[in-house]
């Protein structure tokens, strides 16, 4: 009905799907996915006679001490705020900018996806999660080419001078630079891919997703009203973005959330889209060590019966107690600092 392009140039707030990246701010300040924030009430006064502010969580009751993981699986609001708060909005706008998201002011309600941002713009941002935290720049022409077959335009830039070759005698196949930019450490972003992996398997996402039989992860997102429904998502390989919602912004009806309209989109794409593809698990830096934690409580130890999970931990960051831990990595990475990589085939460019 328009030329107007709703993945490019439509502004809507992100909702709870920005949420990822106020906890990827809040690795790269020291803490972990068993680090605990308090799920309570939290009033806020705004200033300049604006009345106090009273965040909530969308199921109106309170959980208390929390880690880091159920607030990011269960889509806490007040947990996040309380986060956001803590490290300093200065560092949840810096990382919205970073990732291409878009660039915030320091308010508080910024963390629960106030902002606005584009649906290409914010499937982007997921796909530098997945892609070992490094750049991916979203394309929609691969080549040009003329009458004669020459290539006059190609988005990929890399300088491949064995690509080339007339022949193939057995040689190793070219290696090409990697030129993308490392906006986040490698070791960070798989932490938060992880705790992704939980919104799925566990959180808010779980029962959507049952369809779908290979290794994916991803975040929910509503808004307000609500008038805009999200689901943001990704394989080891394939990134995708879904976004429901009114042109000119109205509810969707009281009952609907972005487990209840968007993460079927996503669900029934996916599961067409890998069916016939391996399940191989996402790719895991270099200087990561896994730890069996109790799910609830982030403490270590094989526990009397509760549910244990394999936590993800820079090393040093992990809990005191030893025994059961395994160091596991498929990223190279010299300083620790930065990944590509290494050994392992696929990945997003």
């Amino acid at each position: 009905q328009s030329q107007f392009n709703r993945v490019t140039q439509a502004k809507r707030q992100a909702g709870s799907a920005f949420k990822p990246f106020v906890y990827a701010a809040a690795l790269e300040q020291g803490y972990t996915p068993s680090s605990i924030i308090l799920d309570a009430p939290l009033a806020i006064d705004q200033g300049n006679r604006q009345g106090i502010w009273r965040p909530r969580n969308s199921s109106r009751k309170f959980y208390g001490p929390s880690t880091l993981r159920l607030g990011l699986e269960y889509s806490r609001n007040l947990m996040t705020v309380r986060l956001a708060q803590e490290m300093g909005m200065d560092k949840v706008t810096e990382i919205g900018r970073r990732f291409g998201i878009g660039d915030y002011g320091e308010t508080l309600a910024y963390s629960l996806g106030a902002g606005e941002t584009s649906l290409l713009d914010l499937t982007a941002a997921y796909a530098i999660l997945v892609n070992g935290g490094k750049r991916v720049a979203p394309s929609l022409i691969d080549r040009v080419q003329d009458r004669y077959g020459r290539t006059i335009f190609k988005t990929d830039t890399r300088d491949c001078r064995s690509c080339n070759a007339e022949t193939w005698s057995g040689q190793a196949p070219p290696q090409l630079d990697d030129l993308r930019e490392q906006v986040i450490d490698p070791r960070y972003a798989y932490q938060v891919v992880n705790m992704l992996q939980g919104v799925v398997t566990r959180g808010t996402a779980r029962r959507q997703m049952t369809a779908v039989k290979q290794t994916t992860a991803g975040k929910t997102g509503t808004t307000n009203g609500p008038n805009d429904l999200w689901f943001l998502g990704f394989s080891p390989d394939l990134a995708v973005g879904v976004y429901m919602g009114f042109d000119q912004p109205r509810t969707l009806g009281k009952r609907e959330y972005g487990n209840t309209g968007s993460t079927p989109a996503f669900a029934e794409f996916m599961a067409e889209a890998l069916k016939d593809t391996p399940d191989i698990p996402f790719r895991t830096p270099d200087g990561i060590r896994f730890v069996q934690v109790d799910f609830t409580t982030g403490l270590p130890g094989p526990g009397d019966g509760g549910l244990k999970i394999l936590e993800a931990f820079v090393p040093g960051t992990e809990p005191s107690e030893d025994g059961f831990a395994t160091d596991f990595g498929g990223f190279s990475s010299a300083s620790g600092s930065a990944g590509s990589l290494a050994n392992e085939s696929g990945g997003i460019y």
